[in-house]
């Protein structure tokens, strides 16, 4: 379980595949961590690429911090960590708020980002879509300990239980993560998508409350192409083998493409 540190922070990173040529950051949403990729998805990624997953602050292994979950604060620590480890130019996959971090990520630093894949990212400004990822937190625990369970071949301790119940009651109650995501709320209205030069992947669950912001982005960014996915805002839990291989695809055409 690596720890290091980064613009004096504690994260919590797991990289598979580390010789591969090209690597791919993978961001998780608010209230989850980097599990929601660890099982499925990320091993089959890394059968192309070096894949690199980070808990976010507060969440997972990370450590806490009362605020600092704005996106500019996001994408600061997501460069701190490429630049720790001396990654000049990545592939980067975000899931839901995490999406968010991802195309802020890609419009600040453009030259920091070679392909972007955004699944399920919602529109801080829809309230619906903010609520569906406290719904989805719930989902997401019920999928880490049955995955943990599946994979480590033991039931997850009570201790362990109650520190992951406690690391949401602490995100929920006592930092400024919800206020944050509310002072973004017109992040997507007033982003110049017009400077975003990463071609861009756009997944979403056909019956997600956030489809209508991902066929919003596909209208926006002239290098995108959206896939949707059987499920809802979920498809990570959902389909993974199907998300994990679309995404492989979509970044080996992209390569292919690019050097061809």
């Amino acid at each position: 379980m690596p720890i290091i540190t980064v613009n004096n922070k504690q994260v919590h990173i797991q990289e598979l595949n580390k010789g591969a040529e090209q690597t791919v950051v993978l961001i998780h949403g608010m209230f989850s961590n980097l599990s929601i990729y660890y099982f499925n998805i990320a091993p089959i990624l890394a059968k192309h690429f070096h894949v690199v997953m980070y808990d976010l602050k507060s969440h997972g292994m990370s450590e806490r911090f009362l605020d600092g979950y704005d996106l500019d604060n996001m994408s600061s620590d997501l460069i701190g960590l490429m630049d720790h480890l001396q990654l000049e130019k990545v592939h980067l996959t975000g899931y839901s708020f995490g999406g968010l971090i991802a195309l802020k990520t890609a419009l600040t630093y453009p030259e920091r980002v070679n392909q972007l894949v955004v699944m399920e990212a919602p529109d801080p400004q829809d309230e619906k879509a903010r609520n569906i990822i406290d719904e989805y937190s719930k989902e997401f625990l019920e999928h880490y300990v049955a995955n943990f369970t599946d994979t480590t071949k033991v039931q997850m301790g009570k201790r362990q239980m109650e520190k992951n119940h406690r690391m949401y009651e602490f995100l929920f109650n006592q930092t400024s993560i919800k206020a944050d995501m509310i002072r973004e709320k017109h992040f997507l209205d007033e982003a110049d998508f017009s400077q975003l030069k990463a071609s861009t992947l756009l997944l979403y669950g056909a019956d997600s409350n956030c489809r209508p912001t991902g066929e919003w982005l596909q209208s926006q960014i002239n290098e995108s192409e959206l896939e949707l996915i059987s499920g809802d805002h979920n498809i990570p839990i959902q389909e993974p083998q199907l998300i994990a291989e679309t995404i492989a695809q979509f970044l080996s055409n992209i390569l292919t493409k690019n050097h061809g």
